[in-house]
């Protein structure tokens, strides 16, 4: 079984979380392979697809986005999970999914997308972003919840792994956001 792990991340901390779920598949026995969005050119040999984006502006990344219009039958083909990456503070703010969150859900078919928090480092912003980041009160630090995206992973691998021997999903079927069932896309 193999998957691969695709993230557009602006100063890191999403790709960051895309290697840390690279990590865990590697460790549970899945093939993994982790990459920017900009240098994936298909999903031809993947059974599996994380697709990761971090958020400006309630928005997806524009690579990340590109990527999910310019190959909807791979996506369709795989199984795909979607996470979103932005929200910073304890608690995280902006609290609400990013807009485009349901049109992602579409176009990939994919099982569930999460939100995690992200990092924010004022000394590796451009003058613009800090002007920004200071002018709307955007707290600096490392938000991102390692733990929780472990336990994700891992319940990823262990459904990818348990589909690959037969054994069917580990869970009902595709989740939305909020945790309810989401009826698997028309094929």
């Amino acid at each position: 079984m193999s998957a691969i792990v695709i993230t557009a991340s602006k100063h890191g901390a999403t790709a960051e979380i895309g290697q840390l779920i690279g990590d865990v598949f590697t460790e549970a026995g899945v093939e993994t392979t982790v990459r920017p969005a900009e240098l994936v050119k298909d999903l031809q040999g993947y059974d599996a697809v994380v697709l990761g984006s971090a958020v400006y502006m309630g928005r997806w990344m524009e690579s990340a986005s590109r990527l999910v219009a310019r190959m909807p039958d791979d996506f369709a083909a795989s199984d795909v999970w979607l996470f979103s990456s932005g929200p910073l503070g304890d608690p995280p703010m902006p609290g609400s999914e990013p807009d485009d969150t349901e049109p992602m859900l579409d176009r990939t078919h994919a099982r569930e997308h999460r939100t995690f928090a992200g990092r924010i480092v004022r000394d590796e912003l451009r003058f613009g972003e800090k002007a920004i980041t200071k002018l709307v009160g955007v707290p600096e630090g490392d938000f991102i919840p390692r733990d929780e995206i472990r336990s994700w992973a891992s319940e990823i691998a262990r459904t990818i792994l348990r589909e690959a021997e037969g054994q069917g999903p580990l869970s009902s079927g595709p989740v939305r956001p909020s945790g309810e069932s989401r009826p698997a896309p028309a094929n």
